[in-house]
């Protein structure tokens, strides 16, 4: 086996004989950062159950190396308002010390909110806990499901850049998915875009000089940055794979 901390083989998943992967193949090695792209519907979310072990796959084949620990960053966490949870008491969920807790808190940059209730955070402080949270498992693989939701432009670029660091401090490997290739491009070492299948890989300059993403999403993607990819089908708008057009020429 090679040095990957997680490999994925001809992953497939079907719900109700509707397609939702399909032979996805993929791994993500010791100190890297791998980001995961793909318009809305592509099975992003999936394929991260699919990691986490939360969901099993309907074909193929998940390896993890032996004793991975994975610290999970969800996309966003639903708290009752009316329950009294603060920062602390949140985090002391996870069987952590109150020294850990601190520490992972204040690595992250909210070591104030501490005693905070989780409902009064500010979106950029909550997405800061969250990791807080992944970081105590001390793993060698982290997960984020789109880490900056919620956050402002300056925030988002803070928090990328702190990714970055904290891979670099602890030498694990990020898997992190996200819908903006322009932002992550400084803070990635490969991107995977997929569209229930994988449509490309490589360095995120490579990928976004591909044609055929910004003819699926259009010139702009309505602001949002956009990625690109190059392979031998065509998508409708939808999403879904069409017939080549070259056929029957």
């Amino acid at each position: 086996m090679n040095d990957a901390l997680i490999s994925l083989h001809n992953i497939g998943m079907t719900f109700q004989g509707r397609t939702v992967l399909h032979a996805i193949s993929m791994d993500v090695k010791k100190g890297e950062i791998v980001t995961l792209i793909g318009p809305n519907g592509a099975g992003k979310t999936t394929l991260v159950r699919i990691v986490l072990g939360l969901q099993q796959a309907s074909a193929g084949q998940r390896i993890l190396t032996r004793g991975l620990r994975i610290g999970y960053m969800p996309q966003k966490l639903q708290v009752n308002g009316t329950m009294p949870l603060v920062v602390k008491r949140f985090l002391s969920l996870t069987g952590s010390k109150t020294a850990d807790i601190k520490s992972a808190l204040a690595r992250t940059g909210v070591g104030k909110v501490i005693h905070s209730p989780v409902q009064s955070l500010s979106g950029g402080e909550l997405q800061r806990v969250l990791l807080a949270r992944a970081l105590l498992k001390k793993p060698h693989l982290l997960v984020l499901d789109e880490p900056v939701q919620g956050v402002d432009a300056s925030g988002q670029k803070e928090l990328y850049q702190l990714i970055t660091e904290l891979r670099n401090e602890n030498q694990c490997a990020v898997l992190m998915v996200s819908h903006d290739l322009h932002l992550v491009m400084a803070s990635t070492d490969r991107v995977v875009c997929i569209n229930q299948h994988v449509c490309c890989s490589g360095h995120p300059h490579t990928v976004k000089k591909h044609p055929a993403y910004l003819r699926l999403f259009g010139g702009d993607a309505g602001g949002l940055a956009v990625y690109t990819h190059q392979h031998d089908h065509s998508h409708d708008i939808h999403g879904h794979i069409t017939p080549d057009q070259k056929e029957g020429k």
